[in-house]
């Protein structure tokens, strides 16, 4: 089974990169650019076949090493 987890910091959390990438946006023009979060986006496959299982395999990854739940949210996407 395939997922993708998508890695976002909280709300809160200072982001030097977002903030990097929203002023080079604006130095190369592009107007109007509110606040920018910068994330990851991680694709895996599993071997596990039932769906309940693989979240519950991916939530566990998540916790332990994909994502820093202290400062860091995380979605877990199943794909076909």
């Amino acid at each position: 089974m395939k997922a993708k987890v998508i890695v976002t910091l909280k709300n809160g959390v200072l982001d030097p990169q977002g903030k990097a990438i929203g002023h080079a946006l604006t130095n190369l023009g592009f107007d109007g650019v509110g606040e920018v979060r910068q994330g990851k986006l991680i694709e895996l496959e599993v071997a596990e076949t039932d769906p309940v299982k693989a979240k519950a395999q991916i939530e566990d990854m998540c916790r332990k090493l994909l994502a820093n739940t202290v400062i860091e949210n995380y979605t877990i996407e199943l794909v076909a």
